[in-house]
């Protein structure tokens, strides 16, 4: 896979999530076993979108680097916030906030962040 179509391609998973959890937070969190039950909850979903969006946003604007030195940065980059997720929602599955579903976060963010990885090493190489 090409740094270009991996970029656009994580970019645009996280720009679903974006979307997913302004528009959407009542029916995704319980899938995670988390419940929104007043607008304060609501609006830490949709400031979360915030994030989630930048990062799809940073991605698809710097998918156009050609520069190898740019593009390690930038996987290192994902590759640090795919770790980070893993970490937090690990921590929230074991300690029973994430149920059912919320055991495929951390799955997620371990996939993603090894191809971080992988791509970043692809990238140094070419």
């Amino acid at each position: 896979m090409t740094y270009r179509v991996f970029i656009a391609a994580h970019s645009a998973i996280y720009a679903l999530f974006a979307l997913g959890l302004y528009f959407l937070p009542d029916q995704l969190w319980p899938l995670y076993g988390v419940e929104i039950n007043d607008q304060y909850g609501r609006f830490l979903s949709q400031h979360t979108s915030i994030f989630l969006g930048g990062v799809a946003i940073i991605g698809w604007t710097l998918k156009q680097i050609e520069e190898v030195s740019v593009q390690r940065s930038v996987l290192a980059a994902r590759a640090w916030t795919n770790l980070l997720g893993e970490v937090i929602t690990l921590r929230a599955c074991f300690e029973g906030i994430f149920v059912g579903f919320g055991w495929s976060d951390p799955l997620f963010f371990s996939v993603l962040t090894a191809v971080s990885v992988w791509q970043m090493k692809r990238v140094a190489k070419a």
